[in-house]
């Protein structure tokens, strides 16, 4: 066998493959064998069918099978020892290729055009990324600590509306005369007066009592989000529904909050010893913090991702790569698809997965298995019931096992794998950039976001 290579340009190869007779007789004269003694053929008893049949029968195709196994095995051994980092796959040049008889030919040449990646450096003083980072005002965090108190609360069932109450009832649709529509909406629903979106509006509700019957405009009085969820409509609907309704009442829910004390404390932070209130308000702080964290780094790495994409400026072998995407057969990839979508999805594809690579280089950013194992044991100490009578060690072994056993399927942990990757590229970046830090408002973040 031979391997040898042309240089087309400067990131396309054509490979040539010469296979001998030689190269593939063996294994060709060993299964040929086999198949004599299988071979059921008329005339012959099993196995005693002359040789020379055989091979008429059978040879032209076990040959090849057997070349095409060591063109396969041999053309990616060669791009390995070569250290090819190729684009796509090699693609097959059969004009020059030419029609190959099995049957008949003893020797065989093959010709592939293959794609090479450039070489490249990331400059990352051409990246200008800042690092927002969500500022946590006190008024958000008293919010969180009443959602808290109100989460680990009682609930009462109070003979009337007050404020802040969850009323249940059947909800139906009016017409413009105040009767019910017919065909509209009717349907079982709980509406919760916390969200109620006018103050005004309240007196409607409160003092009300099973059995009652309430009129009101749904959309006037709560968020597009409640009326989704209280009809089964999507957000566009949800955006349109401008009709009165009349709600009958048939049961008030009252959440009585939990006195902010140890006993809260240790609901909500069972691994810290927090003592009094201001412990509590910071600790509430941290974990807001922390929260907003993880939407800053997602942010972070969107934008650093587009801005490395955006400063890639190394020629690709274009049109190599569209006629291998075309070659792959699926049914969406059509020449002229791929063409219309080559700026704005494919090459921005390819030039990431460039980058991903050379990132690899600085820092592992694929999760590894281990990571995962880590990942998914502290979530399952988090919400472990320790067996009376275990001991430490013997917990660490039951965790351990239980988190090896769920990280064995990536299926189920493939949300967890998409978590620790962008932990790994946000920490990469940052390591990188030490991008300046601003700090934002909620509402300025997600502007900054759309963009």
């Amino acid at each position: 066998m031979n391997i040898t290579r042309e240089n087309l340009s400067d990131l396309e190869l054509c490979i040539k493959v010469d296979i001998e007779e030689k190269d593939y007789i063996e294994n060709v004269t060993k299964q040929l064998k086999d198949y004599q003694k299988k071979a059921v053929v008329p005339g012959f008893r099993k196995g005693m069918a002359p040789m020379g049949l055989i091979q008429r029968m059978y040879k032209g195709a076990i040959v090849g099978d057997a070349v095409q196994n060591e063109l396969n095995n041999s053309l990616f051994k060669y791009i390995d020892d070569e250290k090819l980092h190729i684009l796509g796959m090699p693609m097959s040049d059969d004009e020059k290729t030419g029609e190959v008889d099995f049957a008949k030919q003893q020797a065989f040449t093959f010709y592939f055009n293959v794609a090479l990646a450039p070489e490249f450096e990331i400059d990352w003083s051409k990246i200008n990324v800042v690092y927002n980072q969500i500022k946590v005002t006190a008024k958000e965090v008293e919010n969180e600590i009443a959602n808290v108190t109100n989460r680990y609360g009682k609930f009462e069932t109070p003979e009337a509306v007050g404020k802040g109450d969850i009323m249940y009832g059947k909800l139906v649709e009016l017409d413009k005369k105040g009767n019910v529509k017919e065909g509209g909406i009717s349907t079982f629903v709980s509406l919760n007066l916390i969200n109620l979106k006018d103050e005004e509006l309240l007196p409607l509700f409160e003092g009300k009592k099973a059995e009652e019957k309430i009129v009101f405009n749904l959309y006037k009085a709560f968020p597009v989000a409640d009326i989704e969820r209280a009809l089964h409509i999507d957000t566009d609907a949800a955006k349109k529904f401008k009709s009165d309704v009349e709600l009958t009442l048939s049961g008030i829910s009252r959440i009585i909050p939990h006195d902010i004390d140890e006993d809260l404390f240790k609901l909500v932070f069972p691994d810290q010893k927090i003592k009094d209130a201001d412990a509590f308000t910071k600790a509430m702080k941290k974990e807001f913090e922390k929260a907003n964290g993880e939407q800053s780094d997602f942010l972070f790495v969107n934008q650093v991702r587009k801005a490395l994409v955006e400063n890639f400026d190394k020629p690709l072998p274009e049109a190599f790569l569209k006629r291998w995407f075309a070659s792959r057969g699926e049914k969406d990839m059509t020449p002229e698809s791929i063409e219309a979508d080559w700026a704005e999805k494919y090459l921005p594809s390819l030039k990431w997965e460039l980058i991903e690579s050379k990132l690899e280089t600085i820092s592992p950013v694929e999760p590894t298995n281990n990571q995962l194992v880590d990942y998914i044991k502290d979530i399952l100490r988090r919400n472990d019931n320790k067996p009376e009578g275990e001991k430490k060690e013997e917990t660490e072994q039951r965790l351990e096992q239980a988190a090896r056993s769920i990280a064995a399927d990536r299926k189920n942990v493939q949300q967890v794998a998409d978590r620790l990757y962008a932990e790994n590229l946000a920490k990469l970046f940052k390591d990188q950039l030490k991008p300046t830090v601003e700090k934002v408002s909620a509402k300025e973040f997600a502007e900054r976001a759309k963009n």
